[in-house]
């Protein structure tokens, strides 16, 4: 063994300098090849006779560098991470603009129908709840709901709730039924709040509580419904793909968008826990909510156009995607 070494060492050696070298030329990258071939032969050989030797172990970890080398590797962390949110994530967002407007629109509808008809109906107020639960509902437990819990517990299950609404809408879009569910019912609550508290003549204390948080969470709700109302489409309109492939291919850059409003929804869950219950003035919770709300559309039309218009979609890279490289 110690003649064996002597013997091909240099070659070792070799190998190992190359395998770590930053920028190899066209004759070093044939030489790598060369080297790399020769030495599995040898490392097969040496297993024969060691199999458990430090050698064996030492040529294993130089050819593993060394077939990253010429099969690719893949990108570190930090590029993933930012070209997850300076491409992909505003890309996929912008996408969804002017569906995520028609969702917004859909919503406020049905919410202002359901607020005018209890705000201005008493015998709709009646059927929502009596005169004493009307009380008790605008007076303690709605403004209660906001501080009966600890800022950091109540925003962290506000932020999971919200999220595992979202992720819904974006996974179970495919069926066509699920995200008009979802607006539907969250619509219908909000008017039916709204409505009770107007017909109390308390409006403003219904939205001083609500819109500081409830710009950028229901913003988040519409995005995650035009998401998953894009990849319903895809299933029944898939144009020249496959449908399958059309599936596939939303599937992957709309999941990104479930990812980013982790995110977004965790800002607006801080805002929900620590800002609305505050004792700052309206204005400034308000303003706060607006604040919040104008950095999203920023970012959106911002580095989202930007991203787009370079040819981004949020979906995978081609080699990650599966069938890209091999349809190429």
């Amino acid at each position: 063994m110690d003649a064996f070494s002597a013997a091909n060492g240099d070659k070792w050696s070799r190998l190992h300098q190359l395998a770590h070298k930053r920028r190899l030329s066209g004759e070093e990258a044939d030489e790598l090849l060369r080297l790399y071939q020769s030495t599995s032969a040898h490392l097969s050989f040496i297993r024969s006779i060691a199999p458990e030797s430090g050698l064996s172990a030492s040529l294993s970890a130089t050819l593993a560098q060394s077939r990253t080398r010429f099969t690719g590797a893949r990108s570190n962390i930090m590029a993933d991470l930012a070209r997850f949110f300076v491409a992909a994530l505003p890309a996929a967002l912008y996408r969804l603009r002017w569906l995520t407007v028609a969702c917004g629109a859909a919503f406020v509808l049905v919410a202002g129908a359901y607020a005018l008809w209890i705000g201005m109906s008493p015998e709709a107020l009646r059927s929502v709840a009596s005169e004493a639960a009307v009380r008790q509902y605008v007076e303690e437990d709605f403004i209660d709901y906001y501080s009966e819990n600890p800022a950091a517990s109540f925003a962290g299950a506000v932020w999971t709730n919200n999220v595992w609404i979202s992720a819904q809408a974006v996974a179970l879009g495919i069926t066509g039924i699920w995200v008009p569910m979802i607006l539907f019912t969250n619509a219908q609550g909000v008017g039916i709040a709204a409505g009770v508290f107007a017909a109390v003549g308390q409006q403003d204390v219904f939205y001083s509580y609500i819109l500081p948080h409830g710009l950028m969470e229901l913003t988040a709700v519409f995005i995650a419904c035009a998401a998953g109302l894009r990849i319903f489409w895809a299933m029944v309109s898939p144009g020249p793909r496959t449908r399958g492939r059309a599936v596939a291919d939303e599937g992957r850059s709309l999941i990104t968008v479930a990812l980013g409003l982790v995110l977004v929804l965790f800002v607006s869950g801080l805002v929900e826990g620590f800002v609305t219950p505050s004792p700052l003035p309206v204005w400034a919770k308000i303003g706060i909510g607006l604040a919040v709300l104008a950095a999203y559309w920023s970012y959106v039309l911002v580095w989202g156009r930007r991203a787009y218009d370079a040819g981004e979609r949020g979906d995978l890279v081609a080699g990650d995607a599966g069938y890209s490289e091999i349809a190429a």
